[in-house]
């Protein structure tokens, strides 16, 4: 299974952006999907997470400004974010919890990361 993030970039305080994360290889299950940041001298954090059900989980940094969605059948999900702000800067990675099929045919469980994509927000 592989993750791959995209969508980051650099704008000011106050616009958007969109990130999203396309999975592939042999899954069939991805639960739940996520995404999670980290900032310069930061540990990882948790930004936001979504169910096979579309049931969201937020930080509480991001409530309200942050929308997390996902497609099914296309494997992938987003993260719409809104009113950035400078804080918000950090590089973003998305997660997932996945069930695959290893080449033999038995099922591999899995917790996947992207490779990251760099969010700047500028004041």
């Amino acid at each position: 299974v592989q993750l791959q993030a995209s969508g980051g970039g650099l704008v000011q305080a106050g616009e958007s952006l969109r990130l999203s994360c396309a999975a592939s290889g042999r899954v069939f299950s991805i639960n739940p999907m996520g995404w999670y940041r980290q900032a310069p001298g930061r540990q990882r954090e948790l930004v936001a997470t979504i169910t096979n059900s579309g049931s969201p989980n937020y930080a509480d940094s991001v409530k309200g400004r942050f929308t997390i969605s996902r497609d099914n059948a296309k494997k992938m999900w987003y993260l719409q974010m809104n009113s950035l702000k400078p804080e918000d800067t950090a590089v973003y990675y998305c997660n997932g919890q996945t069930l695959g099929y290893s080449e033999e045919g038995s099922i591999i469980a899995l917790n996947a990361w992207g490779q990251g994509t760099l969010v700047t927000v500028s004041s």
